[in-house]
């Protein structure tokens, strides 16, 4: 029961990372955009739907310090296994920094964004963050340049903001309700002080709310960050959401909460529990409107390198960075062919999409089909690539009878690792089959035969038919399969539950 395919197209964008078709903002959502905020965010993978698994980006940690304290977090330093907000493995002056990103942009082509998210607030660490803009914007005047803030400290650096060029700022908002902020940030500090409480809740929530409404008064495209706390602000979210969009944001991400005991963060100790994947699809499709819906967020590291779900940042470290002889000016050429070309597989790629939604019938007994859930192994450029068992993360997909659409990505521990360690190997199958909870068809293009038959006994299918086929286009084709065969009326009985 080995089924494979081997071989691979070359892409300008090859690489690992998310590569879901649709992750973020739909093209009909994108389409009522003007068409000057559109080239703002084509080629931007945290805003755009098509670009975040073709382009790049990249952190630099130049802001240690930050002016609040949340519940869910914990900044680690000199840190390299965990993946999560926050962690760094180095801290960089503005002189580094710029040197990093000119490395990475010469070496990683397809790189088009650094973003400033931390370890602590960037707005707290005013000349550390300025002065790297300031510096990027005169030596590499081709990558796009976003900040992340709390926004605390966001209405008076609103006009360094606009100065340094910076026109995509994302705002983290857990709350419009001092008593639910009292909950999540026990205090701030606040001219020169530390306030406690729904007092410091409402000053928090003032200045985010008095931010964000002075960067879309300026232009400047704004994505709203929320972490889904279970109990907390769940329900909640839905009136952030409602709030933000009155206000001007173009993007919501909401995230959710990561709260392991071995971080040490206080809702992990005192055992606050994560959202499970139904509940934050839940949510984040009951906040979805008119406004794009982010949900392809990896929750990256303060210094993250890559493609969105790969981080190549061990191989800029600064004393490697030292040892490398950048012209950046024959660089930026060199990038510019390289978007080019992506510009015009992501044109061929939009013509398919066209092609696929016509796939899909729109008459009522069309639309009395169930939607369906299906998970794929990949390792990039919206192919399903990937073993089953080589899989660090499953993209999981609903194919409905309107179309197929990104819900998640599902994070697993790898079964197969190369070795006998048979202990290991049946915990991690058991935990990815209990990843995939909910889903009904696994698509890999590769599987052997113990994961096939704990896949079936658990209700879910295997399949290795599509092997380097686009994910979309695949998972279209199985859901007119099921359909065929009468799997997908309302009365049939889904076997998802897991072992």
């Amino acid at each position: 029961m080995e089924l494979t395919v081997i071989g691979s197209s070359a892409k300008p964008a090859e690489a690992s990372g998310c590569s879901t078709g649709s992750c973020g903002s739909t093209d009909d959502q994108m389409s009522h955009l003007p068409e000057e905020i559109r080239q703002k965010v084509f080629n931007h993978p945290c805003y755009s739907e098509d670009a975040h698994h073709y382009f790049a980006r990249m952190h630099v940690a130049v802001a240690p310090a930050c002016n609040i304290q949340c519940h869910y977090c914990n900044r680690k330093y000199d840190c390299s296994n965990e993946s999560r907000p926050g962690v760094v493995s180095e801290l960089l002056t503005p002189e580094q920094a710029v040197a990093k990103t000119k490395a990475v942009a010469a070496n990683i082509p397809q790189m088009t964004v650094l973003g400033i998210a931390g370890p602590g607030d960037p707005l707290a660490n005013p000349e550390r963050t300025f002065d790297t803009f300031r510096r990027l914007s005169e030596e590499a005047p081709d990558i796009k340049l976003c900040v992340s803030t709390n926004g605390l400290s966001l209405p008076e650096s609103v006009d360094e903001l606009a100065k340094h060029n910076i026109d995509h700022v994302t705002i983290t908002i857990n709350c419009v309700d001092p008593k639910i902020g009292a909950q999540i940030y026990p205090w701030i500090y606040w001219n020169n002080r530390r306030v406690f409480g729904e007092k410091a809740a409402k000053i928090l929530i003032r200045q985010q709310q008095k931010g964000l409404e002075m960067l879309v008064a300026r232009g400047i495209l704004v994505k709203v960050n929320s972490v889904m706390i279970p109990g907390v602000n769940d329900e909640h979210l839905k009136e952030v959401s409602r709030i933000v969009k009155e206000k001007g944001a173009f993007l919501h991400n909401v995230m959710p909460l990561i709260a392991e005991a071995e971080h040490g963060t206080f809702y992990g100790v005192m055992g606050q529990r994560s959202p499970e994947p139904e509940e934050l699809q839940d949510l984040q499709d009951a906040c979805a409107g008119d406004m794009n819906m982010m949900r392809h967020c990896r929750q990256c590291r303060a210094d993250a390198v890559g493609l969105l779900g790969e981080d190549r940042g061990e191989e800029f470290t600064i004393d490697k960075i030292e040892s490398m002889d950048i012209d950046y000016d024959e660089a930026m050429k060199k990038r510019a062919v390289v978007h080019a070309a992506i510009e015009q597989e992501l044109d061929e790629k939009r013509a398919k999409k066209a092609r696929l939604s016509s796939m899909f019938g729109s008459s009522a007994s069309q639309s009395e089909k169930r939607p369906v859930l299906m998970a794929v192994a990949t390792t990039g450029s919206d192919l399903i690539n990937q073993h089953f068992g080589h899989a660090t993360e499953f993209l999981v997909y609903e194919a409905s009878s309107t179309g197929v659409r990104f819900i998640s990505h599902r994070k697993v521990d790898q079964y197969c690792i190369g070795n006998d360690t048979c202990g290991e190997k049946e915990s991690a199958l058991s935990g990815s089959i209990r990843a995939l909870k909910g889903c009904e068809v696994v698509l890999c293009a590769k599987i052997g035969y113990e994961p096939w038959e704990q896949l079936e006994q658990a209700g879910i299918q295997p399949n290795g038919e599509h092997a380097m086929e686009p994910i979309e286009e695949a998972v279209a084709q199985v859901y007119q399969e099921m359909d065929a065969a009468g799997k997908l009326d309302p009365a049939a009985t889904v076997m998802t539950e897991t072992a």
